[in-house]
């Protein structure tokens, strides 16, 4: 049974992609495109060096995103408020921040702290209302992002707008120099690494860390059978009340870290066009990599290749949307794959069950 799990979760995302050339292919025939010189301008664009280092830099956020969505699937939580608890740390790390100098590992580091302490807190709210009101986390993440947007908006023109500038957009104040990570290639000396941000250790370092939590420990094994039979997770003695509030806040502390990467390798600042929905990509990453570290690794590099390579067919006059339309199709094609194997494996395990009383 484990072998064929693991051959559809391998199988799935390939059919997954396979169909959706093939769908986004006969869109592109409707409107008199060639879909292989379409797809081949792509690759061709998305393959050059400083397309793979935008596509890495890309990947970045959406794969960290995708784990803190993960934690809470992984105990049957829909945390769907990733967007505004990532833009919420990174807004509150990028005023404090701003405001003193120290040596940059401590500064970056501080900095870290603040946005993971921050989106840890509002992801809680979520948390307490679920355990104690009984609300369900779907509607309290949304209603939560609205809010967040709503503060964000009202804190950054009224109360972090940097003082005496000439900038029409509100915006905090920059980071100094030692609040800044600097690219890869400050250390390794390569050209081709020049604008590769320094974050990419971090996320790798996030990764190993999600799975020796999920893989490794009692909370991780907590959440796992939670998330399989609350059922029988409540009778073996687990607090379910306790172990959604400290899901909630484990999945914040996981999304405060997603807008780091470019706070702290490129923007320097928190303005009013910092990069948004993020968080919701990152819900498509973590469901075709089925919460599996490696796997969401690889969903968040097919959708920033995606990003990437589409922006090359505008200049060809062919519609950039069809990108988007691509990883709808992925992510629909995907959840409706795993779910019909989801019916036919638990079939068969009950017909297993079955023979094995009989005999």
């Amino acid at each position: 049974m484990k072998i064929r799990f693991r051959l559809v979760s391998v199988s799935a995302p390939i059919i997954a992609l396979t169909v959706s050339f093939g769908l986004s292919s006969l869109i592109l025939l409707t409107i008199g495109k060639d879909p292989y010189e379409t797809f081949k301008i792509m690759f061709e664009y998305g393959i050059r060096g400083k397309s793979i280092v935008s596509i890495v830099n890309r990947s970045i956020p959406l794969y960290i995103s995708a784990i803190a969505v993960a934690v809470g699937f992984k105990m049957g939580l829909f945390n769907i408020g990733v967007e505004g608890q990532y833009l919420m740390g990174s807004l509150i790390a990028a005023y404090i921040g701003a405001q003193f100098s120290v040596i940059t590992p401590l500064h970056v580091l501080f900095i870290i702290i603040v946005a993971v302490a921050t989106s840890s807190l509002w992801a809680a709210i979520a948390g307490y209302l679920k355990v104690e009101k009984g609300i369900h986390e779907v509607i309290s993440t949304i209603m939560l992002n609205y809010i967040g947007t709503g503060l964000i908006a009202y804190s950054l023109t009224t109360i972090f707008d940097e003082p005496n500038s000439n900038y029409d957009l509100p915006r905090t104040k920059e980071l100094p120099e030692t609040g800044k990570m600097p690219p890869l290639n400050k250390f390794f000396n390569i050209e081709d690494l020049q604008d590769l941000h320094g974050f990419l250790v971090i996320a790798v370092l996030v990764g190993i860390f999600y799975y020796w939590l999920v893989w490794k420990t009692t909370l991780g094994f907590d959440l796992r059978i939670t998330g399989s039979n609350p059922i029988a997770a409540k009778f073996s003695g687990i607090n379910p009340k306790r172990l959604v509030v400290i899901a909630m806040i484990t999945s914040g502390a996981f999304a405060g870290l997603v807008g780091l990467a470019p706070l702290l390798g490129y923007f320097h600042r928190f303005t009013i066009d910092f990069p948004t929905g993020l968080g919701f990509a990152g819900i498509g990453v973590a469901l075709l990599g089925r919460n599996h570290p490696f796997g969401m690794a690889v969903g968040a590099l097919l959708f920033a290749f995606l990003q990437r390579s589409a922006q090359i067919l505008d200049l060809n006059d062919v519609p950039k949307e069809i990108e988007q339309m691509m990883q709808a199709f992925i992510l629909l094609i995907v959840v409706v794959f795993y779910e019909v194997i989801r019916r036919f494996l638990v079939k068969q395990q009950i017909k297993d069950a079955s023979k094995r009383t009989d005999e």
